[in-house]
């Protein structure tokens, strides 16, 4: 273990988007406390339809595997803070209720309650979304029920976002600039 790591005082938190290579999560064995790994979609015609990421679910799937054979089990300190495991992340998208299902379910059946998941609903629709009438709007109310039931049926541990965050109050206001040489 590298000395920096021995010398800091606060879990090192992996962010990530899920599509990784199992090689790369294998060079960081012992360096991560916490992976927040996202499993945005069951079916390849969606990853690769919003994300241009094919084979997303499989490759997601076999990353977030390794970051719980590193961390098994999760543990959260007196303050409730969490010190290691994993919690992984689902954004649900309007209209595909479904594939968030199979997405849940497949976590259920892959790890049980060894990691925990968040489930968000903070999707509002920005960039390109108005070219996919689909997703170009927030979560029905209805939508946002059933999605919170069937977690809760599945028996997670973890967080459920509330329907209030789909707005761009959390966006930052990235803007380009040039700069002259």
């Amino acid at each position: 273990m590298p000395q920096v790591k021995r010398e800091i005082n606060s879990p090192i938190v992996w962010n990530s988007n899920g599509y990784e290579k199992v090689e790369t999560l294998k060079q960081l064995d012992g360096l991560v406390d916490v992976y927040l790994p996202d499993l945005k979609y069951a079916g390849n015609d969606l990853a690769i339809k919003y994300s241009q990421a094919p084979n997303y679910f499989p490759i997601a799937l076999a990353a977030i595997k390794e970051m719980v054979n590193q961390i098994p089990d999760i543990e959260i300190d007196e303050h409730g803070i969490i010190k290691k495991g994993v919690i992984i992340r689902h954004l649900v998208l309007p209209g595909h209720l479904e594939d968030s299902k199979k997405v849940l379910k497949a976590i259920k059946d892959n790890f049980g309650t060894k990691v925990w998941v968040s489930l968000m609903a903070q999707y509002y629709p920005a960039f390109q979304a108005s070219k996919y009438p689909e997703i170009n709007r927030i979560l029905s109310q209805e939508e946002y029920e059933e999605i919170k039931n069937y977690y809760n049926e599945l028996g997670f541990d973890g967080y459920i976002q509330n329907l209030k965050s789909a707005t761009d109050q959390y966006t930052p206001n990235f803007q380009i600039e040039t700069i002259d040489l």
